[in-house]
């Protein structure tokens, strides 16, 4: 009989001890210890059949074949731009979000659009029966052939599954229903977690499946169990958005295949989830023309410039601390913007409550919105309306000055094509390009010419 004995783990970020404590040493938590029994007996109780197909011995990196293999398409545009131009055979991709965001939704729209073409797919629900899962899919109107349902938890079940199947795709809803037999901790905790997601991955890069696994997320909104979760997969999305919203976002923050910055926007509707192909549109629908306080900023969401509205409201403090809030940006970066105004324009808001949002539910965080920023804040301040047909872009250093961005030729066409008249940027950013027709472009070199040219006194 092997011998047990017990250990605690952290259910946060996986620091294990030999005895309980109040206190996480790894991660400063309290209270996130839990017992765990473990057996000495390493060898595995089974042993899955996913013989490698690469090499055990090191190779020169100058002896190795570069090959690029083809990604699977999606009809989805938006999810193949997240994940930088489709689907990567053998990835292990994590995909989180609140409760009832459309996970599950967005990955049985992608298995049947999948299996339509003639590539099996499994789909495994340890959360729902496959009779829960086939109402689903009816009210999605998903009906391929070549996509299977599975309901198991059983992590040796699963693997033998995906052995006699063969599926071109897979994905495992959720990882934190998974448990493997040789650990004894519940589903769902540290071990788990981490063992599962380890088979799971060799089982993908040994047999070139991708894998998809949904993650839940914590009440701080990042993805629930230890932070090496992330570091083994290949690629991380989050789908974000709020429940009482139509709009939903997917956003990629890890992608070994391409960049991290793409930004995907979806619209549930009745019968599933629909790809926006121009998001400026939707975000600029509601804007209240003549309304002081309110700018365009032209931001760039990986390789795709998107028009967002940022809006601002300055109000006198009823108290000596003056607030400062903010939605969609660094709460930060806000009150470093407000000390430029201070000092470089004159502009007395010591005693103003300042309030920045940026409408849509976007969360911009790139230097090229401080412009826009700074003028919706003197555009509410002084109570003055901005020209409704003007784009503001710049980063804004401490001494007042505007400072180059990136891809300015893009923000500026984005601008043209959704009929906007006047871009206001950098004056360093004027060279080396043409100005699109219909649309004039104006360099500035200081805060304080941008706010004579956008915000009248």
């Amino acid at each position: 009989m092997a011998k047990r004995k017990t250990k605690y783990v952290c259910q946060d970020c996986g620091y294990e001890v030999a005895k309980w404590m109040g206190k996480c040493p790894g991660c400063d938590e309290w209270n996130t210890l839990v017992e765990e029994m473990e057996s000495s007996d390493k060898r595995n109780k089974h042993t899955f059949n996913v013989g490698s197909k690469y090499s055990s011995k090191p190779e020169s990196i100058t002896a190795i074949e570069s090959e690029k293999e083809p990604r699977i398409k999606t009809k989805m545009e938006e999810f193949n731009r997240v994940l930088g131009g489709g689907i990567v055979p053998g990835s292990l991709v994590l995909i989180g979000g609140d409760p009832g965001i459309g996970k599950s939704t967005l990955l049985l729209q992608i298995s049947s659009q999948l299996a339509e073409k003639e590539l099996p797919v499994l789909y495994i629900s340890g959360e729902e029966s496959t009779r829960q899962t086939k109402l689903r899919a009816d009210r999605l109107n998903v009906k391929a052939e070549l996509l299977y349902v599975l309901a198991e938890t059983n992590l040796f079940d699963i693997a033998k599954q995906i052995e006699e199947i063969k599926p071109s795709f897979v994905v495992i809803d959720s990882i934190q229903t998974i448990f493997k037999e040789e650990i004894s901790s519940a589903p769902g905790s540290v071990s788990q977690v981490r063992e599962s997601t380890s088979e799971l991955m060799k089982i993908a890069k040994s047999n070139g499946i991708p894998i998809f696994i949904v993650g839940h997320v914590t009440k701080e909104g990042s993805i629930a169990g230890p932070r090496i979760l992330e570091h083994m997969v290949d690629a991380v999305l989050y789908f974000e958005g709020e429940r009482h919203h139509t709009y939903r976002i997917l956003r990629g923050v890890k992608n070994r295949f391409g960049s991290t910055n793409e930004m995907g926007i979806f619209e549930m509707k009745e019968e599933g989830l629909r790809e926006v192909m121009n998001p400026s549109e939707i975000f600029l629908e509601e804007r209240s023309q003549g309304a002081a306080g309110s700018t365009v900023v032209a931001s760039m969401e990986g390789t795709r410039p998107v028009l967002v509205e940022i809006q601002a409201l300055i109000s006198p403090s009823s108290f000596g601390n003056p607030r400062r809030m903010a939605t969609g940006i660094d709460a930060n970066r806000v009150p470093l913007l407000m000390a430029v105004l201070e000092k470089r324009v004159g502009l007395m808001l010591q005693n103003q409550d300042a309030y920045i949002k940026v409408a849509g539910g976007v969360k911009l965080d790139e230097p090229a919105i401080d412009l826009a920023i700074v003028v919706s804040i003197a555009s509410s301040f002084r109570d003055q309306p901005t020209q409704p047909e003007d784009i503001f872009v710049g980063e804004v250093g401490l001494t007042g000055e505007i400072r180059r961005v990136s891809r300015i030729e893009q923000r500026v066409q984005e601008a043209a094509k959704l009929g906007f008249k006047r871009v206001i940027c950098p004056q360093r950013n004027m060279d080396g390009w043409t100005v699109p027709k219909g649309i004039q472009v104006i360099g500035v070199n200081t805060v304080q010419e941008a706010l004579d040219i956008g915000v009248a006194r």
